[in-house]
């Protein structure tokens, strides 16, 4: 039976191509393969992570694509960051405070501290990627409460300060800004407030003894009667 003539000119065509392969369905396989994207990971951010970088430089620093924590509007102040850990130095007088960052853009954190009932002192302020700042000049024996404040452009984040209900000790797990901050007094100032205490005693015991024995000169000593003899 005779061939077809656009059949004998295709296969004629197809000889004379140099490099032509008849395709394969594996190869087809191979290449949707390498073309389908890896599943993005979590970005090795930490809220909580003194000095960390912003989480959009990790995504433009690292070899593939990874996924940032939400965030709030940045049209919007920031959420209030989270007071953590605050270790005290009584000898030195000061407190190291951490906190953690909020789920919104931030700009700059600052510190605020309250002594008794007066007006907060206020901080330097501090840019977005620290996490850890330390309080000098506390008092010992004194109690405080301090707060960390986030800001941005649209405005700053809320510090209850000491009139808050329900204010949480700083030396125990806090989830909010702010904490209340207990100074013992130093070592010395024990032992100082020992020795007075001591010396006090003593002087007390002295004068008892002193004034014991003024009235025995003074009045005298009673004498006790003679015993008497039987068959005498």
């Amino acid at each position: 039976m005779p061939h077809s003539p656009c059949l004998l000119w295709l296969l004629a065509v197809t000889s004379l191509v140099p490099g032509t392969q008849p395709l394969v369905a594996g190869d087809l396989e191979g290449d949707e393969l390498d073309e389908t994207p890896l599943p993005a990971v979590p970005c090795d951010y930490d809220h909580c992570r003194h000095l960390q970088v912003p989480c959009q430089e990790l995504q433009r620093a690292g070899p593939a694509a990874c996924l940032c924590p939400g965030l709030s509007s940045a049209l919007q102040p920031p959420h209030p960051p989270r007071l953590g850990e605050v270790r005290v130095e009584a000898d030195m007088g000061r407190a190291e405070v951490h906190w953690c960052a909020p789920s919104s853009p931030v700009n700059q954190y600052w510190l605020l501290l309250w002594e008794g009932g007066g007006a907060p002192q206020k901080g330097p302020s501090f840019n977005s990627t620290v996490r850890r700042a330390e309080l000098k000049g506390l008092n010992p024996g004194g109690a405080y409460v301090v707060c960390v404040v986030a800001a941005n452009d649209a405005g700053e984040s809320r510090a209850p300060g000491p009139g808050a209900e329900g204010l949480d000790s700083a030396d125990g797990p806090n989830l909010g800004p702010c904490g209340r901050l207990t100074v013992p007094p130093r070592p010395l100032t024990l032992l100082h407030a020992a020795m007075g205490v001591g010396s006090a005693l003593a002087l007390l015991s002295c004068s008892a003894l002193v004034w014991h024995f003024c009235l025995r000169q003074r009045w005298g000593c009673p004498r006790r009667g003679r015993p008497s003899h039987a068959g005498l």
